[in-house]
């Protein structure tokens, strides 16, 4: 019984036709005379009705099928009676009266029912993924995974973009994150890397005139996990030739505008917002700010340089600042949740939390005493602030500051519910340092990699100020997290070594790990810049999940393992001599 139509497939237009349909069993029920299945496969679920007045074998069959054994069946679409209509299911107006059945497999009971809203712990879902993925849930992730993925790339090759497929095994290069290395047998004692992205070959397509280039990219870093972090994930990966900044967002633009209403029915709104990086750690204590809520970090340095409070003058006199977040209509907290609110805030490298309740009469806080009626007014009139409103101040290094105050804004406006979870707010952070002070290290790192461009404006300061100089790079920033992030980069020679020995590169290391992109940029190289996207952390937030692993087939635990494959596994000795290695005993 070769099948002839999905289950959703099937409508009041196919009444009366002899149909076959094939899939799991995901209900049934007995009701004496008939029994009634509930038929799934992967568009969904149609019922179907055995009668043993049209088939007894067909019957005594599905008396004894149980949940998830696969069938096969032939027979009449009809129309429900109205009392009998289900107005949830797709075909919920439509059954199949049965006149032959074939049992194709049958199955054990599920460790969790296949169905959505379980609470089953997740290592179990990920043990036996073969059957998390059967859930409606599931499915659906992965389908809108595909769409986004097939957007992509319809749009992308109608702007005139070609896909290329680069390396999966490379050379080990310093870019951040620690490389996944693979032995080489026929090189022995050497070693490929797993790609942390495609930086360097798609600069060097440019190189190659390919001019405008793409690919969704897999990539790999050796880094601790969390909810949105895999050791191996894919990317949207773009480059191209002869382009600023502008031309770059105006393409991403429009790509996320048909992204989303292709593939998800969501209008968005064009152009997004833009934010400069000092602005949004002034503001928002954070460069992937979340806008879809106010809240504002204000910054009181001056107003508060003078006051005879020991936290703040130290604070200001090392150098740092003191920044308030105004806590609209927070007022009411008793003493117990501000107290959780400064554990926060010492989790995220505070020293203490202060803080001042506006009430209608009165001021309530331990520092009140340290204030002059005219510092303490100056800095309500500063805040806006009225009566119900909780002020939380920070005093520290500015780094720490945003830190601090930017996870407190997170937690209230999640906590007090302050924005609607199904809006997507995008935002681009521009202006981005080009490099940052590593006082572990003692030397410059970059912000965003070694290959970005300095603004143009700023390429004397490499010289003199090169904490000072701004790169041409750009984040796109959804719902309080970055899911792309690219820059206009390096395509002249001297500069990109200018850069290497900024970050501590010698003249013989940067030869030895970037050699042939040096000499790549000897024999004319356009100017060029691009961008990549985390396609699994932009399906995550469409779906409104918590982690990518929900919309990943075959994801790693947090400890980078997989329970259904128990890899990373150990290997034979033979396979480790072939490799001229040798595991060192703990």
């Amino acid at each position: 019984m070769k099948r002839t139509h999905s289950a959703t497939s099937l409508s009041m237009e196919n009444v009366g036709q002899e149909v076959v349909v094939n899939g799991w069993v995901n209900t049934r029920r007995d009701h004496g005379g008939l029994i009634f299945i509930d038929l799934r496969d992967r568009s969904g679920i149609i019922q179907i009705v055995i009668n043993p007045e049209l088939n007894k074998e067909a019957f005594h069959l599905a008396e004894n099928v149980r949940s998830e054994y696969v069938i096969a069946a032939r027979g009449k679409v009809l129309a429900r009676s109205e009392a009998t209509v289900n107005p949830n299911l797709k075909t919920g107006r439509i059954e199949i009266h049965i006149e032959q059945m074939e049992v194709l497999n049958t199955a054990k009971t599920p460790p969790f029912y296949i169905e959505d809203g379980i609470e089953v712990d997740e290592i179990l879902r990920m043990r036996y993924r073969y059957l998390d993925l059967r859930r409606p849930e599931m499915r659906d992730n992965l389908m809108l995974r595909h769409r986004v993925i097939s957007t992509m790339r319809e749009f992308l090759d109608k702007e005139g973009f070609i896909e290329i497929e680069t390396p999966m095994l490379g050379r080990s290069t310093p870019e951040g994150a620690r490389d996944y290395l693979v032995p080489s047998r026929v090189h022995p004692g050497e070693f490929f890397a797993l790609p942390q992205s495609p930086q360097q070959y798609k600069q060097i397509l440019m190189v190659a005139g390919m001019e405008k280039y793409f690919q969704i990219a897999r990539c790999f870093r050796d880094e601790d996990l969390r909810a949105d972090r895999q050791p191996e994930f894919t990317q949207l990966d773009i480059e191209m030739s002869f382009v600023d900044e502008e031309d770059i967002i105006t393409l991403i633009e429009a790509l996320m505008k048909k992204v989303f209403k292709e593939s998800n029915q969501i209008d968005i709104t064009t152009p997004f917002p833009r934010i400069t990086y000092d602005e949004a750690m002034l503001k928002y204590g954070s460069d992937q700010p979340d806008l879809r809520f106010g809240w504002e970090i204000q910054d009181i340095t001056e107003l508060v340089k003078d006051v005879d409070f020991k936290v703040f003058s130290s604070a200001i006199a090392a150098g740092g600042v003191v920044r308030v977040l105004n806590a609209k209509s927070c007022g009411s907290f008793t003493r117990k949740e501000i107290d959780e609110l400064g554990r926060i805030a010492v989790a995220h490298g505070a020293k203490g939390l202060a803080w001042i309740n506006v009430r209608e009469n009165e001021l309530n806080s331990p520092i009140i005493k340290f204030f002059s009626e005219e510092q303490i007014q100056s800095i309500l009139t500063a805040l806006d602030a009225h009566p119900g409103d909780l002020l939380l101040f920070g005093a520290d290094q500015a780094e720490v500051v945003a830190k601090v105050l930017g996870s407190l804004r997170l937690e209230l406006g999640k906590r007090l519910k302050l924005y609607d979870e199904s809006t997507f707010s995008f935002n681009w952070v521009v202006d981005f340092p080009m490099f940052e002070f590593d006082k572990e290290e003692r030397r410059f790192v970059a912000v965003h990699h070694m290959f970005t461009s300095p603004r143009n404006e700023d390429i004397p300061l490499l010289d003199t100020a090169p904490a000072q100089v701004r790169a041409r790079s750009y984040d796109l920033v959804l719902n309080g997290i970055e899911i792309g992030g690219g820059s206009i980069r390096i395509h002249r020679r001297d500069w990109q070594e200018k850069v290497f020995s900024l970050l501590g590169l010698s003249p013989d290391e940067a030869r030895d790990k970037f050699g042939f992109m040096l000499e790549a940029f000897d024999y004319g190289t356009p100017p060029h810049g691009g961008i990549a996207f985390g396609v699994d952390r932009m399906v995550m937030l469409m779906r409104q999940r918590d982690s990518i692993r929900d919309v990943i087939a075959f994801p790693k635990t947090q400890s980078a393992s997989c329970p259904m494959t128990s890899a990373p596994s150990a290997v034979s000795p033979r396979q480790l001599r072939e490799l001229s290695l040798k595991i060192r005993d703990k």
